[in-house]
């Protein structure tokens, strides 16, 4: 497995995993395309020509920035590529304070998020739609 600069065609492979994990909440490819536009680092885990998962960071300010998004395909789960994907981002912010909204019921990913010295700072209520599912949002301190 390695990880790779989230190109342009990467973006069908990623809909797929997209559509499988957060079905009628998922990100289209425009919002992909928006991203990469706008010069967020994204990468992605490729292994033998499959795509295994994808994450992206938006700097947002000088000393800040957000997770925008970690995702593994389901049955790529459970091998550490989270982990690997989550590093790669914090190593990409540096010393900035990193933010991060996740879905209250996603425990495995506050797992995650907590063993990489994130606390909770706040709730944003119905942030994710259709569903109305309450966010967490969780901070790294530079």
């Amino acid at each position: 497995m390695e990880l790779t600069r989230f190109r342009w065609w990467h973006i069908e492979p990623v809909l797929e995993i997209e559509a499988d994990l957060f079905g009628s909440e998922q990100w289209s490819a425009g919002m992909f395309w928006n991203e990469l536009a706008g010069g967020h680092h994204y990468v992605v885990a490729v292994e033998d020509g499959a795509v295994l998962g994808y994450a992206g960071l938006a700097v947002t300010e000088p000393g800040e920035a957000w997770v925008q998004n970690i995702a593994v395909r389901r049955d790529a789960q459970r091998r550490g590529l989270g982990r690997t994907l989550l590093e790669a981002l914090l190593d990409r912010a540096g010393r900035a304070t990193v933010l991060l909204e996740v879905a209250v019921d996603n425990a495995p990913a506050q797992h995650l998020y907590a063993r990489h010295e994130f606390e909770a700072v706040g709730v944003r209520r119905g942030y994710y739609q259709p569903s109305n599912t309450d966010a967490l949002v969780m901070m790294r301190r530079a």
